[in-house]
């Protein structure tokens, strides 16, 4: 396996202004928010630059909760008996169209629940979270194993099944 993380925190020396995924949410948000939602604390973007700083890819996490009363009860069975349950929120991942299949989502994920996974033995998260933008979106991490919850584009994976991914 690739040795994690591959990403690098957005910095000045990473250029945005040609990034383009095909989904201008996505690319409006590297332009114009990402760095705002860094220096506030709201977000972490992580980027994977190539040799030029030109940006190949790059997600974003923060914190959030679950709702218990969504969570597949042999999940929540494991968990204290509170309304909410810590996870960790995969905001967005989106790949620029000259590196769109050659994998690079796939090593952003990775590279997402590693660093999730790692960061999780010092902030509780029981999962990691996405709200997938659209059907493409969501089949693209069901087939990581992320679980659909009730209602919604929202799935997650839990930090068990992504600590047997990194031991």
């Amino acid at each position: 396996m690739t040795q994690l993380p591959l990403t690098e925190k957005l910095s000045q020396k990473h250029k945005r202004e040609n990034f383009s995924c095909g989904e201008s949410i996505l690319d409006v948000y590297l332009k114009q928010y990402a760095k705002q939602d860094q220096k506030r604390r709201v977000a972490a973007v992580f980027v994977l630059p190539d040799d030029n700083n030109f940006i190949k890819g790059y997600y974003t996490l923060s914190s959030t909760h679950i709702p218990s009363d969504i969570l597949p009860d042999k999940i929540l069975k494991k968990f204290p008996k509170h309304p909410y349950q810590p996870a960790t929120l995969l905001g967005r991942l989106a790949v620029d169209e000259s590196y769109q299949k050659q994998r690079i989502g796939e090593t952003l994920l990775l590279d997402a629940l590693d660093r999730s996974y790692r960061l999780s033995g010092q902030i509780g998260s029981l999962a990691v979270v996405v709200d997938a933008l659209n059907k493409k979106a969501a089949s693209f991490y069901a087939n990581y194993g992320f679980i659909k919850l009730s209602g919604g584009n929202r799935l997650f994976l839990p930090m068990k099944t992504i600590e047997k991914l990194f031991k």
